[in-house]
């Protein structure tokens, strides 16, 4: 009778071991844990984790296989993800017991260079994509995708404008204000008009003057020229009817320009980074 030296060293001892290491089998003492967190040698989940990618690996290949029915390739890519989601509790288990990190997030790209969809869940592998119902899946997303990358090109038109976009700057030349005025003086001619008609009054009788209003002692002394500030004139009209406001409390903020506020992030920019390579030890100014 062989002795146990002699039957490890035969040729179909090797390949029973060798076929049940393939299919993930072998003795209970070396076989691999179900619970990730029952085991608490570092170097045994890092052997662990290594034959998960293994497992993973070959799986991966098989499931290009073009000679495999539709059953099949769903059956592959479900056991697949099964062994991903296992490579992550020992991952976990790694890092808890002080090992390496592996879970770092490095997202799948397609030929495209974009992010797979699905891939922060149940995904997709070789020819699972081109499963009935995957194929639209996988369409749908990149129809939703390049949609919402027209939207927000056609929006960021619209970004960083500054004042002159929302009409803040329109009454600076004095141009509106004029025609604002002719528009008030022909309302108010065609309703006096209207009125001398409904009265009776004789066809002579003159439109009297729109009261406009003045400006008051307490309000602030306007500039010199009127059409450098018109919304000064704007708001001293409205104080005259708010007795409990002040023109300069009715004045417009004053919005700082596209310049001034790119100064202004360049001078924090610069002061952020003064503040890391330096701390609070400032450099002495020469």
């Amino acid at each position: 009778m062989a002795r146990n030296e002699e039957k490890a060293q035969s040729m179909l001892y090797r390949f029973r071991e060798a076929q049940a290491a393939e299919l993930g089998l072998g003795t209970r003492a070396d076989r691999r844990p179900r619970m990730a967190s029952a085991c608490k040698s570092l170097r045994d989940c890092e052997r662990w984790r290594g034959e998960i990618l293994r497992e993973i690996s070959r799986k991966v290949s098989k499931i290009q296989d073009a000679g495999l029915t539709d059953y099949e390739v769903r059956d592959l890519n479900d056991e697949i993800n099964k062994l991903m989601r296992e490579k992550r509790h020992w991952e976990n288990q790694i890092v808890a017991l002080g090992g390496a990190n592996y879970r770092r997030n490095v997202s799948m790209l397609d030929d495209d260079g974009k992010e797979v969809p699905g891939t922060k869940g149940y995904k997709y592998f070789g020819r699972a994509k081109d499963l009935p119902g995957v194929r639209e899946l996988f369409q749908s997303r990149k129809n939703e995708e390049e949609e919402e990358n027209k939207t927000l090109t056609y929006y960021k038109k619209f970004l960083n404008q500054g004042p002159a976009y929302y009409g803040d700057l329109d009454e600076n030349d004095g141009k509106l204000l004029e025609v604002e005025k002719q528009a008030e003086d022909e309302e108010w001619e065609e309703a006096f008009t209207t009125i001398k008609e409904a009265l009776g009054l004789p066809e002579d009788t003159s439109t009297p003057p729109i009261s406009r209003s003045k400006p008051s002692p307490s309000d602030p002394s306007p500039p010199s020229n009127a059409t450098d500030n018109p919304a000064f004139a704007q708001a001293q009209a409205a104080a005259s009817y708010i007795s409990f406001l002040d023109t300069e409390n009715l004045l417009p903020p004053k919005m700082p320009s596209r310049t001034e506020m790119e100064g202004v992030l360049l001078e924090l920019k610069k002061k952020a980074l003064v503040e890391e390579y330096f701390g609070n030890d400032q450099p002495m100014a020469t």
